[in-house]
């Protein structure tokens, strides 16, 4: 499965953003997608993901209120919403698919999000 993650760039604090991960020459319907964030010097945070069928979501409680995750398997894509967004969300945001929140196999290259203050 190879995913390719994109939407980011830069946007003023309080602002909004909406991340597409689409699965391209081979559908992903059937996988959990979630997606991750880095910033400099962090650990990988696990922001959210989303079941095969729309359902059984995550939300890190960092991003809990301000971001929803959706999918739409016809076009083998899937979304982040991102609202109220705070510079402390700046990371290169990653999405990644696999057959539970726990196990992620395939990762798509990150898209930058910058938040300024």
């Amino acid at each position: 499965v190879q995913l390719q993650a994109s939407g980011g760039g830069l946007v003023q604090a309080g602002g909004s953003l909406r991340l597409s991960c689409a699965s391209v020459g081979r559908t992903f319907s059937n996988y959990v997608v979630g997606w991750f964030r880095q910033a400099p010097g962090k650990e990988r945070e696990y922001v959210a993901g989303i079941g095969w069928s729309g359902g059984n979501l995550y939300y890190a409680d960092s991003v809990k209120g301000r971001f929803t995750v959706s999918r739409d398997n016809v076009k083998n894509t899937v979304y982040l919403q991102m609202n109220s967004l705070k510079p402390e969300d700046t990371a290169i945001h990653y999405c990644a698919a696999g057959t539970g929140h726990s196990t992620y196999m395939y990762w798509g290259q990150g898209t930058q999000v910058t938040v300024s203050s």
